[in-house]
């Protein structure tokens, strides 16, 4: 009962995301930063940031939980833990924006429909995450449960645009 609301509130967020996407017509622009050589290698290597934060996740949660045995959690590693998400989260907005307003959610080919609907999964589980954390009578398994899926859309969100644009067209800024 706890998880109805933060699993609704992540569901429509995902599906807004989702019906916002398809619904609008992509515009082909919608953050211009400086300093990368396209928009894409921009999204790329913003992405990139988001996921290697997303990295410090697990490990750090494995610590702080001490689900790592020969490791004692140093005072420090919950602040690691929300900073390294708090970023994850900050670069992974304007790649999501710019993925939304400019490109939209696209279907043409299996690798870019499988981005469009885990870049949904990833915003709509980050939310349910967030909503989730702010209870404190949540049964113990929420959190890793969530916390599993925001990473693994994350990184698999990475897979399917950032290390494709990196494979297809070189690593350069």
């Amino acid at each position: 009962m706890l998880l109805i609301v933060p699993v609704l509130a992540g569901a429509v967020v995902a599906v807004a995301m989702g019906v916002y996407g398809r619904l609008h017509a992509p515009t082909g622009v919608a953050v211009d930063l400086p300093g990368f050589s396209g928009l894409q290698a921009a999204k790329a290597w913003l992405a990139s940031v988001s996921a290697l934060c997303a990295l410090t996740q697990p490990a750090s949660a494995f610590v702080m939980y001490g689900k790592v045995r020969f490791v004692r959690a140093p005072s420090w590693i919950g602040g690691l833990h929300r900073w390294s998400g708090r970023f994850a989260f900050f670069f992974a907005v304007p790649v999501a924006v710019h993925c939304l307003y400019a490109l939209g959610f696209q279907s043409a080919e299996p690798r870019v429909l499988l981005h469009s609907l885990l870049g949904c999964l990833f915003f709509g589980a980050f939310t349910t995450k967030m909503l989730a954390l702010r209870n404190d009578r949540m049964p113990g398994w929420v959190l890793p449960l969530f916390g599993g899926v925001v990473f693994t859309g994350l990184i698999s969100v990475w897979l399917t645009a950032s290390l494709w644009f990196f494979t297809t067209s070189g690593v350069h800024l």
